[in-house]
């Protein structure tokens, strides 16, 4: 089957969408930006195009009414299953890299009880991996580098302590090693996986062992069939980075408004708040942009912002819009500037000012920043959608609705629980349009 990909490069995440040639998502996928352009636009690739795998095996299955009611939560065991495989994988490759770079450096007497030490850190996360896949489990992040580093820094501290070795040797053995296996792509592995992840399911829910001939069947089919990488369109904040040819590149304001008018098509104004930069977008009706402004060089009123309060109160990111919202008293926040953003809050916190209320201000100052880009581009109109990682941050939605409603009265604020890929999104449209569109406007011609 054909499919139509976008990738949008950001400076935290980079994301990526694929489309059939109806124009219905098949998948999205994400993964953190890393050091390397090219690895995070082939990772964020690849996680889409499994996405779209996972889609497709619900609606084989769905179309056999082999699992009677249970579909959704055996597509939900099977991904579990698929992305313990994936982990453990990862595992391996860290503890081999580990390993290598111990035989490349010079730890002098301590060299032997370090490869004693890894064996056994490697050993507790394996043991570990199960239960971060579990039913239920709560992770703070998906990203291996993320999950991998919290489980072996605690275990790394633990067996450390016990073996009377330097931490920091430990520490310094997964620094250097991370960065090799974060930019490794695991793609010739996903149908290993899937396989392996299929025998995992079975014998987690037996019920469906039962039925495995009629359940086994439209997946294998699923897997034998060709997702073709039609075209491909890159955007973004790294666009210039992406190995992709002039032509199969697209501004981030052009991807994110038609991605944005392809979510909501009465869509008339977007605003988009990022990890580096905010964007007002004003579309007409087709999602063509008619007008644009952005925010300068300075980190104030976008991700960037957020990251660097949560820094400072120690507390992470996804943790300061949940606290925003107990807030009780509104504080007005002065600066606009993060580094000077950061002394206030330290100085309203000598004050006795509650956290949640600072919490509040900081939000409501990055909206007002925000709202004056909106005004510049042209103001607020109906409909109004909000895109971009902040989207996803109550405090900063609720902030935007009050301010919106204060000074344009009431109007239709739209926001997608995936409005993070709206630029991928967009990219995607762009690479539809590029060969089916263009296709049947050769065939009128003709």
């Amino acid at each position: 089957m054909r499919c139509f990909i976008g990738i949008d490069l950001g400076s935290t995440t980079t994301k990526a969408v694929v489309i059939d040639e109806n124009q219905n998502i098949l998948g999205r996928g994400i993964t953190n930006s890393r050091s390397n352009y090219d690895t995070a636009a082939a990772v964020a690739k690849q996680e889409a195009l499994l996405s779209g795998r996972f889609q497709l095996f619900r609606q084989a299955l769905a179309s056999t009414n082999a699992l009677n009611g249970s579909l959704e939560s055996f597509i939900g065991q099977l991904e579990r299953d698929f992305r313990a495989e994936q982990y453990l994988e990862q595992l391996d490759d860290l503890e081999a890299t580990c390993h290598r770079n111990l035989e490349k450096t010079n730890f002098g007497d301590a060299k032997p009880a370090l490869r004693e030490a890894l064996d056994t850190v490697f050993g507790q996360l394996k043991a570990e991996a199960g239960a971060l896949f579990a039913p239920g489990a709560k992770r703070k992040s998906d990203f291996f580098r993320d999950i991998a580093g919290s489980q072996y820094l605690a275990a790394g501290e633990a067996v450390a302590k016990s073996m009377g070795l330097r931490y920091d040797f430990l520490l310094n053995l997964f620094d250097r090693s991370i960065i090799e296996v974060e930019n490794r792509v695991y793609g010739d592995s996903m149908r290993r996986h899937l396989l392996a992840a299929l025998e995992r399911s079975f014998i987690a829910l037996p019920d469906t062992a039962l039925r495995r001939t009629q359940i086994e069947a439209p997946i294998k089919s699923v897997l034998d069939t060709e997702m073709q990488e039609t075209y491909v369109v890159g955007t973004g904040y790294g666009r210039a980075r992406l190995p992709f040819s002039k032509e199969h590149i697209r501004s981030e304001i052009l991807c994110h408004g038609l991605g944005a008018h392809v979510m909501y098509p009465g869509t008339a104004t977007v605003l988009d708040i990022g990890g580096q930069d905010t964007k007002a977008i004003q579309v007409d009706p087709a999602g063509i942009v008619e007008s644009f402004q952005m925010n300068d060089r300075c980190a104030a009123g976008c991700g960037r912002y957020l990251g660097y309060i949560a820094d400072e109160m120690n507390m992470g990111l996804h943790e300061l819009g949940p606290l925003a919202m107990q807030s009780t008293k509104a504080i007005r926040i002065n600066s606009t500037c993060t580094v000077f953003a950061g002394a206030e809050l330290r100085d309203r916190l000598a004050l006795g000012d509650k956290r949640e209320d600072i919490m509040a201000g900081l939000h409501r100052a990055i909206i007002l920043r925000a709202m004056s880009i909106l005004a510049r581009s042209g103001g607020i109109r109906n409909e109004f959608t909000f895109t971009g990682g902040v989207a996803k941050n109550e405090a900063a939605v609720k902030a935007l609705n009050e301010l919106v409603e204060e000074n344009y009265g009431k109007l239709t604020l739209n926001i997608d629980p995936d409005s993070i890929y709206t630029g991928a999104l967009g990219g995607a449209t762009f690479a539809w349009r590029a060969v089916v569109e263009e296709g049947k406007t050769a065939e009128a011609r003709a």
